[in-house]
C-alpha cells in the first residue's frame, strides 16, 4: 500500500483547479484501488484517474474510492489492464476553504483482482400507449430526455434501473449523459424497450454542456472551444447545459456558440419567469431548444421526461440528426399539452384555453383540443393567462 497525505490551499485551487498526484503500479498489477478521505464538512475534492494512456475515470464527490481490473472497474471508471508505470489520482479542488483543506490518499495494487460485483436486473415494465401524433413527410415525433445520470456519477440508479424508469414514463429514448465519463457508453442500447443514447456532460466549475454521440472521451480540463471542436470533429452534437443554473450557470467564454441549448431545464421553478426564453433569444437567432430533466434520483431535479423533447426523426437512431436539423419541441411531461410544427401549420394538443405565443409577441387563445393554427418562423409556445410557459415549438 502507497500512503499520501497533503494539504491544499485557496491559493492552490485559484492557481490551477485540477491537480495530478503521482503514483507508481508495478508490472503484474492485476488491480489497483484508491482511496481518498477529507473532512467533507470543510471542503470538496473532485476525484478521477490518469493512466499512463491518459483517461481512465472519474467520479468527481460522488465517490471517494475506485477499483480498476482488466475485466472490470467502478461505474465512472473504464475497466483493462493496469499497464506498469506512473498513474495520477485527479484531484479537483472544487470547495477549499480559507483555511485549506487536508487529505489522504491509499492505493493499493494486488496482483489477482477480486471478482466482479453483481449488479441485479430490475424487473421489466410495459410502456405506456403512445400519443396519437400526426407525421410529417415520413417523420415520426419520439418523445425523450437529454440529460440524465447513473451511478456511473453522481445518479443512484443503474442503467437497467434508469431504463425502466424511463420506459415506464413513456419515452422512447434516453440520453444518458454522466459527468466527465464515458465509462456508460458500451452498456447502452435500445434491447430494453427504450432507446440509450450515449453523451456526456462535460463539466466544470463554470459551466457544464452535453456532447452527445459515441465520440469519445471529451476531455473537461481544456478551454470549451475545445469540446466544440472535438464534437465536431468527431460527428457529435454539443448543447449548453441549464445556462441559468444557480452555481453552474454557464460563463466558460466561447468563440464558435454551439446552437443547441437546455433552454427548459427541471430547475425552471417558476415558468413564469422569462429569463431562459431571454437568455435564448440573446444565444443566437439559430438556436435550437431541447428540454432537460437532469434526473439523478427520485425526489431530486425532475424525472425522466419532465421536461420531454419531441423530436421529429425517422427512428430513434437519428434523433441526434433530427435535432441537429432544429426539429424539436418540448413540453412539461409525456402527456401534457403540446405544441407541433407540421410543416406550415401547428398542431397545439390538449391545450384548450392556452395561449399562443407568437414569434413577434402577437398571441391567440386556443379553443378546442386539437386545434391546428398557421405557422411562421421561429419559436412558439403555449402559456397560461399567467404567462406561465407551458410548450416550446422550434
Amino acid at each position: 500500500m502507497t500512503m499520501i497525505r497533503g494539504h491544499w490551499s485557496l491559493d492552490d485551487r485559484l492557481e490551477r483547479i485540477l491537480r495530478e498526484v503521482p503514483f507508481e503500479v508495478p508490472a503484474g498489477t492485476g488491480a489497483l484501488t484508491v482511496r481518498l478521505s477529507f473532512d467533507r464538512s470543510q471542503g470538496v475534492l473532485d476525484l478521477g484517474c490518469g493512466s499512463p494512456d491518459g483517461f481512465r475515470g472519474w467520479s468527481g464527490g460522488a465517490r471517494d474510492e475506485y477499483t480498476i481490473t482488466a475485466d472490470w472497474a467502478t461505474p465512472g471508471y473504464l475497466p483493462g489492464e493496469p499497464a506498469p508505470g506512473t498513474w495520477q489520482v485527479w484531484l479537483r479542488l472544487h470547495r477549499v476553504p480559507p483555511q485549506g483543506l487536508d487529505y489522504t490518499l491509499e492505493i493499493h495494487t494486488e496482483a489477482a483482482a477480486p471478482p466482479r460485483p453483481l449488479i441485479e436486473e430490475p424487473p421489466h415494465g410495459d410502456r405506456p400507449p403512445r400519443r396519437d401524433l400526426p407525421g410529417v413527410d415520413g417523420l415520426r415525433w419520439f418523445a425523450g430526455d437529454f440529460h440524465s445520470h447513473t451511478v456511473h456519477s453522481d445518479g443512484v440508479l443503474t442503467i437497467p434501473e434508469l431504463a425502466e424508469l424511463a420506459k415506464g414514463r413513456g419515452l422512447d429514448f434516453l440520453v444518458i449523459t454522466d459527468h466527465n465519463t464515458v465509462s456508460h457508453h458500451p452498456w447502452l442500447g435500445d434491447d430494453r424497450g427504450i432507446t440509450l443514447l450515449p453523451g456526456q456532460e462535460v463539466t466544470t466549475d463554470r459551466g457544464h454542456a452535453n456532447v452527445f454521440g459515441d465520440v469519445g472521451w471529451v476531455d473537461f480540463r481544456q478551454p470549451a472551444d475545445s469540446w466544440v471542436r472535438h464534437a465536431a470533429r468527431e460527428g457529435g452534437l454539443m448543447s449548453i447545459n441549464h445556462p441559468l443554473g444557480g452555481d453552474c450557470a454557464w460563463l466558460q467564454p466561447l468563440t464558435e456558440r454551439p446552437r443547441i441549448a437546455e433552454v427548459w431545464h427541471s430547475g425552471w421553478w417558476d415558468r413564469r419567469w422569462g429569463a431562459p426564453l431571454a437568455w435564448a433569444d440573446a444565444w443566437g437567432p439559430d438556436l435550437v431548444a431541447i428540454g432537460a430533466s437532469d434526473f439523478h434520483r427520485v425526489g431530486d431535479d425532475g424525472l425522466p421526461g419532465a421536461p420531454t423533447t419531441w423530436v421529429l426523426a425517422e427512428d430513434t437512431s437519428t434523433i441526434f440528426d433530427a435535432v441537429a436539423a432544429g426539429r424539436t419541441a418540448i413540453s412539461a411531461g409525456p402527456g401534457e399539452p403540446l405544441l407541433l410544427r407540421l410543416g406550415d401549420e401547428l398542431l397545439a394538443l390538449d391545450a384548450d384555453g392556452l395561449i399562443l405565443v407568437r414569434p413577434g409577441g402577437d398571441r391567440q387563445v386556443i379553443r378546442g383540443e386539437r386545434v391546428l393554427v398557421p405557422a411562421g418562423e421561429g419559436r412558439h409556445r403555449l402559456e397560461t393567462y399567467e404567462n406561465e410557459v407551458i410548450a416550446i415549438c422550434a
